[in-house]
């Protein structure tokens, strides 16, 4: 009975750390078209998951980063710290790319270049599944002794993920606000990543409910003014050439 309840504890635990992956993820998928957006959200989780299976395989590994390689001062710093402020800074970085890029960019449109990025977007989902990865993999070590119930609840949180992407990304890319907002997140998550990363702990719950109040707000605000607001319009990196020639023609008529 013990270890039913450790499980699923564990399990809800990595769904919670695992929002900000599914967030980052969908994200970068929405720059890919149409058709590869669903398989690259479900590839991009599929790598979270032998991400953290390996690293969880690598238990000595994980508290051996704990051991600081950096000391100046008062400051020390172990691989784990390094590994979540380089993560902090590149989220950092992304989300505020992509935050310009939305509202100042220039609309794409379909072209080999445009649907090269699938190598490209799977690369920087490698690299902050990593990130993620490592803080999952330490809450599990630090709450499970058994490695079997360590990667069964990775395994089970992972495919609710992958089941629940889709519509996450889907809702996300139909909402432009919720698409900002979901950006300020990863902002908020990065410099949090980086704050820890130099050894001051930020509580997650304060974080995740902040997180729940606005999400909880802008879903009120799109209910009530659903019917009265001109839709705000991103611009896209990557919209089917046809489709963009018509409506722009449509404009200036």
């Amino acid at each position: 009975m013990e270890w039913i309840v450790a499980f699923l504890t564990l399990v809800a635990l990595e769904l919670i750390l695992g929002v900000d992956n599914v967030i980052f993820i969908s994200i970068l998928a929405s720059k890919l078209p149409i058709e590869e957006q669903s398989k690259a959200r479900r590839v991009g989780l599929a790598l979270a998951l032998v991400s953290r299976i390996l690293l969880l395989m690598s238990i000595k590994w994980i508290i051996g980063l704990e051991e600081p390689i950096i000391n100046a001062g008062s400051l020390h710093l172990s691989g784990h710290n390094l590994i979540l402020i380089v993560g902090g800074f590149f989220l950092v970085g992304k989300a505020t790319h992509e935050i310009h890029e939305k509202l100042e960019g220039e609309e794409g449109h379909s072209s080999a270049t445009a649907q090269a990025t699938f190598a490209g977007m799977m690369v920087q989902v490698l690299m902050l599944d990593v990130v993620f990865s490592l803080d999952s993999v330490i809450t599990a070590v630090g709450m499970v002794d058994e490695l079997s119930i360590m990667i069964g609840a990775v395994i089970v949180a992972t495919m609710i993920m992958i089941i629940s992407a889709d519509p996450i990304g889907k809702f996300v890319e139909n909402h432009p606000t919720i698409k900002i907002l979901a950006l300020a997140f990863l902002l908020l998550i990065g410099f949090t990543l980086i704050a820890e990363g130099f050894g001051q702990h930020v509580s997650k719950g304060y974080i995740y409910s902040a997180m729940g109040f606005s999400v909880l707000v802008e879903l009120l605000n799109l209910q009530m003014k659903k019917s009265k607001r001109v839709p705000l319009t991103l611009r896209k990196p990557y919209t089917d050439a046809p489709l963009a020639l018509a409506t722009a023609d449509k404009v200036e008529e």
